[in-house]
């Protein structure tokens, strides 16, 4: 029975869970006028405590509440927190409302060089706020820029708009009012891994991007042995050309970048003596990690032309050091999955699969999604995904959380 659960649990994961990308250009994002928002306006054009916002509040979450563990750290060097309380306090936030307001913080570096997001407030633990704030939970925050120019807050408020937040408030003069939806929402916990400019290698020798890839596609990927091989792209658990989202970036010594969702499994190893293994399925030594794991000075696995010919195919797998990590915004989320369980993504190997910390069991657990398509996989192939979430993936994702212990997902 255990072992039951532990695979339905795993489909799920390997359902919702996809995910890495390579890093673009600023010229991948799409270009667009943005208008600031105006004093008192709010996006959307509801009430914050709705469907259509940030949802019903949950109830207010204290240091000694078993909720408490949910909430995470946001130590983020691109982020000012002002700290009034000198506790620490506003660093504690969701999941989800770190990841928008990293997002936010980007996207004010790029606006106005120089120039830092500043948080006033966020998880107030001294009944500052009314009842049913969010700030109670996590899942809001008061911010400024460094400078505290007000010109620029209208503005602001726009690049919280663009960066996710589920409701932005240009609540006063001094500050913007942001908050996020539970991370308990099934529409939160489910993501994906790869922005639409990322590449892959098709069997028939074309680079194309994420965005143009289909289902039936053969992409490059690695077999349970470390080989090259040409793999079937069977679905996408996650597609969806209109959202942005934050992204990891690996710099590699050799000029290349790699770009991916934290918390996407990457084959990765810690030094230069285990650099020569090949990354293997079926060994653990080789097992991939979480991107936000790897460090500077470790490596990652890379496509490399071979030294003896001219073939097209003739490649080989070869390690890179990482020399520099960043974060970036980028447009598009496309999580495919291929028969295999990994795919060489802008020429980087990585697994299929995120969130939990085994690729071998996110593996096993999709067998049945495996064996649905070579059934009916020709109806698939004849039309475009539907934008979202995989239902398959949103179903299992629904039980998942509450059979696997909290130490098997990222954080």
């Amino acid at each position: 029975m255990i072992l039951l659960r532990l695979i339905v649990c795993a489909i799920l994961v390997g359902c919702a869970t996809q995910c890495g990308p390579g890093r673009g250009s600023p010229s991948g994002r799409r270009s667009k006028k943005m208008t600031p928002l105006v004093f008192k306006q709010h996006v959307p054009n509801v009430s914050e405590n709705t469907l259509g916002a940030s949802g019903l509040a949950e109830g207010r979450i204290t240091s000694n509440d078993a909720k408490f563990k949910n909430l995470v750290v946001n130590y983020n060097p691109d982020i000012i927190f002002k700290d009034d309380e000198g506790t620490g306090a506003d660093r504690y936030m969701s999941q989800r409302c770190k990841d928008k307001l990293n997002a936010l913080a980007v996207l004010v570096m790029n606006r106005w060089p120089g120039v830092k997001l500043r948080v006033t407030e966020g998880w107030d633990t001294d009944g500052h706020h009314p009842i049913d704030s969010l700030h109670y939970e996590g899942r809001a925050v008061d911010v400024t820029t460094s400078d505290r120019d007000r010109a620029k807050y209208g503005m602001l408020a726009r690049l919280a708009v663009e960066a996710g937040f589920d409701w932005v408030y240009f609540e006063s003069r001094g500050h913007i009012h942001c908050s996020v939806k539970s991370d308990s929402s099934i529409a939160v916990r489910t993501g994906g891994c790869f922005p639409g400019s990322s590449t892959v290698r098709l069997e028939d020798g074309r680079v194309l991007s994420m965005s143009n890839l289909s289902v039936g596609d053969r992409v490059l990927a690695v077999d349970h042995q470390g080989a090259l091989v040409y793999s079937e792209v069977i679905g996408f658990l996650h597609r969806d050309a209109t959202k942005s989202m934050t992204f990891r970036v690996l710099w590699t010594d050799d000029g290349r970048r790699t770009t991916l969702t934290g918390d996407h499994l990457i084959y990765s190893v810690p030094d230069n003596g285990s650099a020569a293994v090949v990354p293997r399925r079926d060994d653990s030594s080789s097992s991939p990690v979480y991107a936000d794991s790897v460090r500077v000075g470790q490596f990652v696995f890379r496509l490399e032309p071979s030294e003896n010919g001219n073939k097209r195919r003739e490649r080989i797998i070869a390690a890179a050091r990482v020399v520099r990590l960043s974060r970036d915004v980028f447009d598009g989320v496309y999580a495919p999955l291929t028969s295999e369980g990994t795919i060489v993504v802008d020429d980087a190997v990585t697994s299929c699969y995120a969130s939990l910390n085994s690729h071998a069991l996110a593996h096993v657990a999709m067998a049945p999604f495996r064996a649905a398509y070579h059934v009916m996989g020709s109806r698939d192939r004849s039309s475009t995904p539907p934008a979202g979430v995989h239902w398959y993936a949103e179903i299992l994702l629904r039980f998942a959380k509450t059979i696997l212990p909290d130490d098997t997902w990222y954080r």
